[in-house]
């Protein structure tokens, strides 16, 4: 029992409710937009670490790990939604998961763990605020614009694993307005991106666990980078609400909501900026 304690101790009540509703909001928002729910996941994980008593500078990096390795159920759920709608382009998604999977792996067994954690909130605040201002603006594209071929689409692919991996999120901010921009529709790229989520989450989550396996002071409960109770709560209650979010975006004018989504990013991005600059 004392084993089985350390390995995963049990959470309080309070902090059981707080994981369950970070998993419920990023659970329907991961299925609405596609983005896999990292970028809101990341910042209040470190919250909630850093009042575990976990460093400034760890309670990023296994904040960003959590938050990943809960897409992969995430993603799961979402995609099933909006695969029964048709929305999935898979041609698009084996075209880019390639890329995905090593870009990925780059970024989590290896540049992740050798950056600090302070850089990577900062890094996280700069490149949530760049696709926040991208979804407010919610640029169109030149009419005719196709997707690259297959080296472009692996080169992309690469660059959205890598980036994912930096900050723990599921590719959505630079998938969608990718595909977007290539004249896919946008109902189609959250499905898409949803469905790219699971190979970005796998590959990342894989390199978390494996560059983190060593590291001190990681808490009770800790696989490598990935804080286990969290991850179980968070991904038990978003597995609920991602199909819910699937099925309203196909109802809901997505453009409005992403743009209320982007003052929410916003918000989220000042605080990661405000834990770097401090750490």
């Amino acid at each position: 029992m004392a084993f089985a304690d350390t390995l995963f101790p049990m959470p309080t009540p309070l902090l059981i409710v707080e994981l369950a509703a970070l998993g419920l909001v990023t659970g329907f928002l991961a299925g609405l937009l596609g983005v896999g729910g990292g970028m809101l996941i990341g910042p209040f994980m470190t919250l909630i670490l850093s009042a575990q008593g976990v460093s400034a500078d760890l309670a990023v990096k296994m904040a960003i790990a959590t938050s990943m390795a809960t897409i992969m159920f995430t993603s799961i759920s979402s995609v099933r939604a909006h695969h029964q709608r048709g929305a999935v382009r898979w041609d698009i998604v084996k075209g880019l998961a390639p890329g995905i999977v090593l870009g990925g792996a780059i970024a989590g067994a290896g540049v992740f763990a050798l950056l600090k954690g302070t850089t990577l909130a900062i890094f996280f605040a700069l490149f949530v605020s760049f696709s926040a201002t991208q979804m407010f603006l919610d640029r169109k594209p030149r009419p005719g614009r196709q997707m690259p071929g297959t080296a472009g689409q692996l080169a992309t692919g690469s660059l959205i694993g890598f980036l994912s991996g930096l900050v723990g999120a599921g590719g959505g901010f630079i998938s969608v307005p990718f595909m977007v921009a290539h004249n896919v529709a946008i109902v189609n790229a959250v499905a898409t991106s949803a469905a790219l989520g699971f190979p970005i989450a796998l590959a990342n989550t894989v390199g978390y666990v494996v560059s983190g396996t060593a590291v001190a002071g990681l808490p009770s409960g800790a696989l490598g980078y990935v804080w286990l109770p969290g991850l179980v709560v968070i991904a038990s209650c978003s597995v609920l609400t991602a199909p819910l979010g699937a099925r309203t975006a196909h109802r809901l004018p997505v453009a409005q909501l992403k743009r209320v989504f982007a003052v929410l990013l916003y918000s989220l991005a000042a605080y990661m900026l405000w834990k770097g600059l401090r750490g």
